[in-house]
């Protein structure tokens, strides 16, 4: 960025070793983010990489009290990050990149501070009654990171309706969790975890839960999984009205990271007992077209044509 500081060699090597995680452990975001120029590809990659430290505590193997203490611990970090007290030779890297993206970027770190809310709520073993409930965990754990990104994109001046951007990023956020959470409903139920609202479970017959390969006795799994996949679809369609308030690269980023994962719901309402079997996924040449396909604007424009007409 123009008018920024030099970096000195322990935040390239910090920024390094958090990019080196994101593309070993976030194939899927990391797909997204190559398409940045280097200054912002960076910064996502801190924020994934502190990111992913919360979500490995709330999914590791120490007991609830632990994952408590090592969840306030990194708050704590959180704070030292947002006063701006770590230099640039600090042994931990994730911290020091984080430290340059926040001075660099806009970026609103309190959405940190709620994704560890929200892990805080998976230590503890919350359920969810209703939509409106799960929204609540769904805006901690990914709403926050749209908003998060939303900092390091910014919006193109004198964008229509910009004032609205981070309430589509955050929506954009739930999109993708919902996604997730389908995708992951076998693996979850393994590990002791239900986040589908109950009411929506016992609407279909699913109450029992989900621990074989197979939908419960007498169950409309089908049903259930395109009862959500049509809220997915409304969640993408409100938050792709973002897509035309970003620059062109940060733009395709975000079109490339959600249409992933739209084309993820696509198998998924195809075949809804593949959720049941194994994680579905897309192959690599199907991602390339994806970010193709964002890089080249197509999906900004039919969004911003698709406005044109609503208003017209």
């Amino acid at each position: 960025m123009e008018g920024q500081p030099l970096m000195s060699a322990p935040v390239r090597a910090a920024y390094s070793y958090c990019e080196a995680v994101t593309g070993q452990q976030a194939r899927n975001f990391a797909y997204g983010i190559r398409l940045l120029p280097a200054d912002k590809r960076q910064a996502m990659s801190a924020l994934y990489a502190f990111s992913r430290r919360v979500d490995d505590i709330g999914d590791g193997s120490l007991d609830r009290a632990a994952k408590r203490d090592r969840l306030e611990g990194t708050r704590e970090l959180l704070g030292r990050i947002r006063e701006d007290a770590i230099d640039d030779d600090d042994t931990d890297p994730v911290a020091v990149a984080l430290a340059d993206a926040s001075r660099r970027f806009p970026i609103p770190l309190d959405g940190l501070d709620e994704l560890i809310d929200g892990v805080l709520m998976d230590v503890h073993g919350e359920t969810y009654e209703t939509w409106d409930d799960l929204k609540v965990y769904c805006r901690c754990v990914a709403g926050a990171i749209g908003r998060l990104s939303l900092g390091v994109f910014g919006t193109l001046p004198g964008a229509q309706g910009a004032d609205r951007a981070a309430e589509y990023a955050d929506t954009l956020g739930l999109a993708l969790q919902l996604t997730n959470i389908l995708r992951d409903v076998r693996e979850d139920a393994a590990g002791g975890r239900t986040y589908l609202p109950a009411d929506d479970l016992a609407k279909f017959g699913c109450s029992a839960g989900f621990h074989r390969a197979g939908p419960p006795a007498g169950a409309d799994f089908t049903g259930l999984v395109h009862f959500e996949v049509r809220r997915a679809r409304g969640l993408f369609a409100e938050g792709y009205r973002l897509l035309p308030m970003l620059d062109r690269r940060s733009g395709a980023c975000v079109a490339a990271m959600a249409g992933i994962y739209r084309r993820l719901l696509d198998r998924i309402e195809r075949d809804p007992e593949a959720v049941l079997r194994g994680r579905v996924s897309l192959p690599g040449r199907e991602k390339a077209y994806v970010a193709v396909r964002g890089l080249s604007g197509l999906d900004a424009r039919h969004v911003s044509r698709h406005s044109v007409r609503r208003h017209a």
